[in-house]
């Protein structure tokens, strides 16, 4: 019976490990913007946020934060939100999705909500 206990014992405390373990490289594989279950405060300037602020915007990787800034540096600065639709791997549902927080001008003043 003891024995039998502790490996149910042991077994309980590796399958919460695992969990832990599991959560935490979700959460620091995750762009800071969705970190925090994908709410953020303020905006984003897409015409002068560095690769790190876009990635605040919902749905915004690294991928495409680096996509939105070579495609800056190619055509120049964001005229339209509609604009970014140009940029790859943002379609029409990203789009929206980003829209409250994308800023033409002014400063970024996007952070993860509390």
């Amino acid at each position: 019976m003891k024995i039998r206990a502790s490996i149910v014992r042991a077994a309980s405390a590796f399958a919460l490990a695992a969990l832990l373990c599991n959560t935490a490289l979700a959460a620091a594989n995750e762009p800071a913007g969705r970190a925090a279950g994908g709410a953020i405060t303020g905006v984003v300037n897409v015409n002068s946020a560095t690769a790190e602020e876009l990635t605040l915007l919902p749905g915004v990787g690294a991928a495409k934060a680096q996509a939105i800034l070579e495609y800056r540096k190619e055509h120049g600065a964001f005229k339209r939100v509609e604009d970014l639709s140009e940029v790859k791997g943002i379609g029409d549902k990203a789009l929206e999705r980003m829209r409250p927080h994308v800023s033409l001008d002014g400063k970024t003043t996007a952070q993860p909500a509390k």
